[in-house]
Parts: C-alpha cells; sequence; structure tokens
C-alpha cells in the first residue's frame, strides 16, 4: 500500500460516496487508475465493505451501555458458545474479548432505561455460562469515529 492508496482511503473513510471522477481529481489520477485501486483494495480486504452510518438519537438507539460480562468458566466450549449466542443479539453493536476482571465487553445500544432492563432480563442473563455483570451507562460521548489515520 503506498501514499496513494493511503490517500485514497482517507478520502473513502471521509465519504464512500464520492465519484472516481470526483476522487481522481483531488489524487490528481485517471478515474480509471482510481477505480482500479480501489478494486484492489477490496480485494485484499482493505477495503471489506461500505455503510452508512445512523444518527442514534433518530433511530431509537441513542442509549448507550456499555456491559462487562464474566463467565463461569474459561472452558472453549464455553466461550464458543457465548460467542455464538451473543452475536445473536441485535442489541450488542460491539463485543470484545479482553482481559482483566471481566472476560468481555459488549456495547449495547437501545431505546432508553426501561428497553436495556428488558434486555438484561429477557436476553443477556438468558444466555449460557453468565457468571455475573457489571454495566455502565454513557453519560456523553466525547469522541466517535470509524476512520483510522493512515
Amino acid at each position: 500500500m503506498d501514499a496513494i492508496d493511503k490517500k485514497l482511503l482517507g478520502l473513502l473513510q471521509d465519504d464512500t460516496k464520492k465519484t472516481t471522477k470526483e476522487l481522481s481529481m483531488v489524487l490528481n489520477l485517471s478515474v480509471t487508475a482510481v477505480y482500479e485501486r480501489i478494486k484492489k483494495l477490496e480485494r485484499e480486504g482493505v477495503i471489506r465493505k461500505y455503510v452508512a452510518l445512523l444518527d442514534a438519537k433518530k433511530v431509537e438507539k441513542a442509549f448507550v451501555v456499555f456491559c462487562h460480562v464474566k463467565l463461569v468458566q474459561h472452558t472453549k466450549d464455553f466461550i464458543t458458545t457465548f460467542e455464538n449466542e451473543v452475536m445473536q443479539l441485535d442489541e450488542v453493536l460491539e463485543c470484545f474479548h479482553v482481559s482483566g476482571d471481566y472476560d468481555y465487553i459488549l456495547k449495547v445500544a437501545v431505546q432508553d432505561m426501561e428497553t436495556f432492563r428488558e434486555f438484561m432480563i429477557t436476553k443477556l442473563t438468558g444466555l449460557h455460562h453468565i457468571g455475573s455483570t457489571h454495566s455502565s451507562f454513557v453519560i456523553g460521548q466525547v469522541k466517535n469515529t470509524t476512520a483510522f489515520k493512515l
């Protein structure tokens, strides 16, 4: 990946709706050259997919909770079962297997506290092998980006 690829990736992270013509003018390359670079980056898996970033408030998912989860045991079967089950929970935006006092951190987005309570009671605590949970509610967002500085 050269400097032009990095600049191209920066432009695409900023706005994927830019046309190859617009990108070619910024990069001082032909439209075909830009198109070929994008296709190469897609083939190599550098660009995994294109998404629309939604306004959480407008889609009623602005109540964000970081939920720490501790499993009862750390066997391969328990880990695999938990990870497969958590993948099915629509409220969970992200799940990280971490070191420290807890085994996982989940980023959960729901409408409000009552919806989170319902999620905890009917879904999360019903998953197999959970020993304990601890939840932290987001008071305010300081930084949120999906872009990598290259």
